[in-house]
């Protein structure tokens, strides 16, 4: 075992933080590394050390591994942790670091190769009893040959990227007239997405829900699950909320998808922390999707409801400790619930928005969890992705959990740009989502941009009488004064939103 007494996180924003609050309770120093565009982030100013590694764009920054690598060398670093996104699933960067003596906290870069490429997990994972979707078993080569085998898994049908992921290089073909026009769109994109243009077929359930499992794995073959999570509500194949556990399935399908999730593991020899994704038809049989070989953003509803702290145990595997928490040990204690909050205009086909937080008052409170990696006068710029925070609440059941979203959702106060909070709201309120009756079409299905006129309305007119409260208390003697033009700017979004409908 090596102990690890430096980390150096190669990521940005919330999940730096996350990932150095625990390194902070572990006594472990920590090093920043920020583009100029992040000279002024929290993370930045969090960090034991802080290194700027090159201008705004993620490709002459936090993709350089080289870079990375180099300040680890400069300043005795003993870890990476690589967060999400960037190169946390680059098996070329996790050999980089070993090969230069640091340990990276995450599993073998083998792992992730593996389960980088769909067609070469689900390879791995069919030597165990695992329930496949109906497909290709190989990338396409010979298109004759792949409308052949169209027409014998029966159309619609899904055309997907075997590298990469995020929703990119996906096409859903209704026919074979199609086939050809949407081939070619998704080889483009996974060519230009990943460098890689391979695509394989797949049988496209109309009305999925996509369930993920939780898996711990030490480096001395112990692995474990720590129960599902719920991820159905999606925009463009990408996540916007999540929660744990599943409304949907059964406490019998929860045992044996969690097997399957071991199982998936031990196919490719995993440890550290990775999740295993499903997707789950109308008739509740579940088929295997996909690993992601990396922390998850939505990994906090797990934490809330089993009481374990990943970034801990991922640390604690990355030093070679076998795991401390057996299968029996974990329960479900509570329910939790995750929303993105992006700076995106869910009244424009939720396109990103960027700008000045003029305002940004967080919620708190009992059952309100907030990770975030921005501050009030903080730009949204424009290079990275769009996220500005997790919002998580939890409660006893997921009613309490749905009742304290909303309340959070309500008291959080965002001003400047555009974001996902009046959709967010929108969904907890729904009779589709608070009934479990939704899978990933629920934003086709259930949501139209002017539903969202009278949520925005109403906020508006809280906010009004919030000024207005401030005013009235700022004119009484010996108060100060709040100008016109700072009202203006702390109702700026919801404002606008107005004169947008």
């Amino acid at each position: 075992m090596r102990s690890i007494k430096k980390i150096l996180v190669a990521n940005r924003g919330e999940i730096a933080l996350r990932i150095m609050r625990t390194a902070r309770e572990m006594n472990i120093a920590t090093v920043a590394v920020f583009s100029e565009a992040d000279r002024k982030s929290p993370h930045v100013r969090y960090a034991d050390e802080a290194i700027c590694i090159g201008p705004a764009p993620s490709s002459e920054s936090y993709l350089r591994g080289d870079k990375i690598i180099q300040v680890c060398k400069d300043l005795n670093v003993d870890a990476i942790h690589p967060g999400y996104g960037f190169l946390s699933e680059n098996a070329g960067f996790a050999k980089m670091v070993q090969g230069a003596g640091i340990i990276f906290i995450g599993p073998s870069p083998e792992a992730i190769e593996v389960m980088g490429r769909k067609l070469a997990a689900k390879q791995a994972a069919s030597q165990y009893n695992i329930p496949m979707v109906p497909g290709t078993e190989m990338a396409i080569t010979d298109r004759a040959e792949a409308k052949t085998r169209a027409r014998e898994i029966g159309y619609p049908i899904l055309i997907k990227a075997s590298a990469g992921g995020g929703g990119k290089g996906m096409r859903v073909v209704d026919n074979e007239i199609d086939f050809d026009e949407q081939m070619d769109r998704a080889v483009s994109e996974a060519q230009t997405s990943f460098g890689d243009g391979s695509v394989f077929i797949e049988k496209y359930i109309t009305s999925p829900k996509h369930i993920e499992i939780q898996i711990l794995g030490d480096q001395h073959g112990n692995i474990i699950h720590l129960f599902e999570r719920e991820c159905s509500i999606q925009r463009r194949h990408q996540k916007v909320i999540e929660e744990a556990p599943s409304i949907s399935i059964s406490n019998e399908t929860r045992v044996e998808m969690g097997r399957c999730a071991i199982d998936v593991a031990k196919s490719c020899g995993y440890y550290g922390a990775g999740t295993v994704e499903f997707i789950l038809d109308e008739k509740g049989n579940f088929y295997f999707l996909e690993m992601n070989t990396r922390l998850q953003v939505e990994h906090p509803v797990t934490e809330e409801i089993t009481g374990v702290d990943l970034v801990k145990q991922m640390i604690y595997i990355a030093e070679g400790k076998p795991l401390a928490i057996k299968q029996r040990d974990l329960s479900i204690k509570r329910h939790a619930i995750e929303v993105r909050v992006y700076a995106e205009d869910a009244s424009n086909n939720f396109l990103p928005d960027v700008g000045t937080l003029h305002t940004y008052m967080k919620p708190d409170g009992n059952g309100v969890r907030v990770d975030d990696g921005f501050e009030q006068g903080m730009d949204i710029p424009i290079y990275y992705d769009p996220m500005i925070a997790k919002l998580i609440t939890y409660g006893a059941d997921r009613e309490e959990a749905i009742q304290k979203m909303t309340r959070a959702i309500d008291e959080y106060q965002i001003s400047g740009v555009q974001t996902t909070l009046p959709f967010c709201k929108f969904v907890m309120n729904h009779p589709a989502f608070v009934s479990g009756e939704f899978d990933t079409n629920f934003v086709s299905t259930h949501f139209q941009p002017e539903m969202l006129v009278g949520e925005i309305k109403e906020d508006a007119l809280k906010l009004a009488a919030i000024i207005s409260a401030s005013l009235l208390k700022k004119s009484e003697p010996g108060a100060g004064f709040v100008s016109a033009s700072e009202n203006k700017k702390a109702s700026s979004w919801k404002l606008r939103s107005l004169r947008n409908h």
